[in-house]
């Protein structure tokens, strides 16, 4: 691997950087390099060909019937293009043959964990010979975590692998799942949103994946200001900024080029006014059909902030989290030189609205 770079190593701290030099900071201390992003895609084409070819193929599996994988599908910040230097992570969606529903996902998966721990170990003999994998410390049955680390530095990259429900088909990029695929989501996660969020990876990738080099930038400054937070245990998840960014930089900017301190302080401006958020996209899923209608209208009902996940309804992003920490952090933020001019004056946030309009009857979305 060698080649990663802690964040905690910048010799220039972001709040000491002047809002005109952020461009070259994200350039000189946030972006991967080429060569750190091929040995990463080469470590996870790897893995991926090993889940997909022989991860369930020893005589020795117990899983009766013995599953066929269908497809492995990159997440994470690789899979979407921004990745960090020093911090970069990936998720591998293992879609299986023997999950026929929602429920065979919730069901299954804890063995099928079980077995993909036990085989995956094998790939180390498959890299190269100066990496190791490594099970991380956390623990959750929903998922497994592993380390890809270095013998020769401290060099390392996370990657979750998540068994799911192959809910979208064959689906294609630019394509738009079948509202019954959203009707099935709804009836199985019985309120618990998220849960099954996994299943709509190839989703959750392609809608920022498809965006421009500078947003995602953006979305790199952002998440960099995130990590140096405090008790982040308790904040909203990072994706909730990612898709905050996506926001204002479609009804702020909407091109390739743009001032990078301005889009960074209209993210700010957005989590101070977090009381008033009620944002959502018509994407992958809308408001044609009656019964996803009237779900979508009792999720947009609920209280402040709205972010539905565009990928997964039934997700409303950061849900009783501490937003108000995070507007206060953001407050801070916006006093420091990168939100200032040269001349000392504030930069001005985008004039971007809170809410996506919507009507009760007919629920019409602009975006």
């Amino acid at each position: 691997m060698g080649i990663f770079f802690s964040i905690f190593d910048t010799s220039v701290d972001l709040y000491e950087v002047e809002a005109r030099e952020l461009d070259k900071f994200i350039h000189d201390r946030l972006q991967p390099d080429e060569a750190f992003l091929r040995q990463v895609r080469n470590a996870i084409h790897i893995v991926c060909e090993f889940l997909k070819a022989r991860c369930f193929s020893d005589a020795s599996c117990p899983i009766d019937p013995r599953p066929r994988v269908l497809k492995v599908v990159k997440g994470g910040s690789s899979g979407k293009g921004t990745a960090l230097k020093g911090g970069s992570d990936a998720d591998l969606v293992v879609f299986l043959d023997i999950f026929r529903g929602y429920r065979d996902q919730e069901r299954e998966r804890s063995k099928i964990i079980r077995e993909i721990e036990r085989r995956l170990r094998e790939c180390q003999q498959l890299l190269n010979s100066d990496v190791c994998i490594e099970r991380t410390k956390y623990k959750n049955p929903r998922v497994l975590t592993f380390k890809l680390q270095s013998y020769s530095s401290d060099d390392s990259i996370e990657f979750d692998v998540l068994p799911a429900f192959n809910a979208l088909g064959h689906y294609r990029n630019g394509s738009r799942p079948d509202p019954q695929v959203y009707l099935d989501l709804i009836r199985s996660s019985r309120g618990q949103g998220s849960q099954f969020s996994p299943c709509f990876t190839e989703l959750q990738r392609d809608f920022v994946r498809d965006r421009p080099p500078k947003l995602k930038n953006l979305i790199r400054l952002v998440k960099h200001w995130y990590k140096q937070l405090p008790g982040r245990k308790s904040l909203p998840p990072k994706y909730a900024l990612e898709l905050l960014a996506v926001y204002a930089w479609e009804h702020g900017s909407h091109g390739n080029y743009f001032d990078m301190a301005e889009g960074f302080r209209t993210v700010l401006w957005l989590l101070q006014q977090y009381k008033q958020l009620c944002i959502f996209w018509t994407r992958f899923y809308d408001f044609e059909n009656r019964e996803l209608r009237q779900f979508l209208q009792s999720q947009l009902r609920k209280s402040r902030p709205i972010i539905l996940d565009p990928a997964d309804p039934t997700g409303i992003v950061g849900q009783g989290s501490s937003w108000d920490l995070l507007a206060e952090s953001a407050a801070l933020c916006t006093e420091q030189r990168c939100c200032r001019k040269a001349s000392g004056a504030p930069v001005q946030p985008w004039p971007v609205p809170l809410q996506v309009p919507w009507e009760e009857d007919s629920c019409c979305a602009i975006l």
